[in-house]
């Protein structure tokens, strides 16, 4: 069992019935989004436990080894050749361990979400697509599917019923747009029921983007 990494708890009320595990980018750690619960508007949902973890630190070959936060190693540009596998797999079981920590809690599975941005939206997806059960969604922001070739073989039959929300930058410089059309393609393709929205920004967030969360997640956890 790896150990639990250290994060952030945000909670919006007492005893919380739901729970959104929320995975920061490259370079960035599990303060990242604290502030945009905040911004989003929760109005009506039951109480929520935000949980912000922190990956390990690493030495990133794209950045010249330079070491920071990273979920797994980026080798080259083009994200898709030479993929840190066993990077992503490392950082699954620790996606994993804190799954396993909301269930432990009291929180099952049909009511944990698993979120993140860039690489994060890569570890929401190598995770949920894999999780035994099926969770209440999968919110993907600015990202992209790890290990596209390997999904349909190892994806779990429960993870068809988990709803997934992909929005990405029509102008994003990081992981170009057809990255992420290409990965919204393949899962619809599996039989995932997707929900897209792009936007006019850059590798980044936006407020008709906040909206759009906010209105998801009423609809998953209705």
């Amino acid at each position: 069992m790896s150990e639990l990494l250290e994060n952030i708890e945000v909670v919006t009320a007492p005893n919380p019935t739901v729970a959104i595990i929320w995975m920061h980018g490259l370079g960035a750690d599990g303060n990242d989004f604290v502030p945009l619960v905040n911004e989003l508007d929760l109005a009506g949902l039951p109480g929520i436990r935000f949980v912000f973890p922190h990956a390990n630190t690493m030495p990133v070959t794209i950045n010249n080894g330079y070491v920071m936060r990273s979920w797994y190693d980026i080798v080259h540009a083009d994200l898709g050749r030479r993929e840190d596998e066993a990077g992503l797999r490392a950082s699954q079981l620790q996606v994993e361990a804190l799954i396993a920590r909301e269930k432990a809690r009291g929180i099952p599975a049909s009511r944990i979400i698993l979120a993140g941005f860039s690489q994060g939206c890569a570890m929401t997806l190598q995770t949920g697509l894999r999780h035994p059960e099926r969770l209440a969604g999968l919110m993907c922001l600015s990202g992209y599917v790890p290990l596209a070739d390997k999904v349909a073989a190892e994806r779990s039959e429960a993870s068809l019923g988990t709803p997934v929300f992909m929005v990405h930058g029509q102008h994003d410089g990081v992981i170009p747009i057809a990255r992420a059309a290409a990965s919204r393609d393949l899962l619809a393709s599996l039989g995932y029921q997707v929900e897209w929205h792009d936007y006019m920004m850059q590798h980044s967030l936006c407020q008709e983007e906040i909206d759009h969360i906010g209105a998801w997640l009423k609809k998953v956890l209705a």
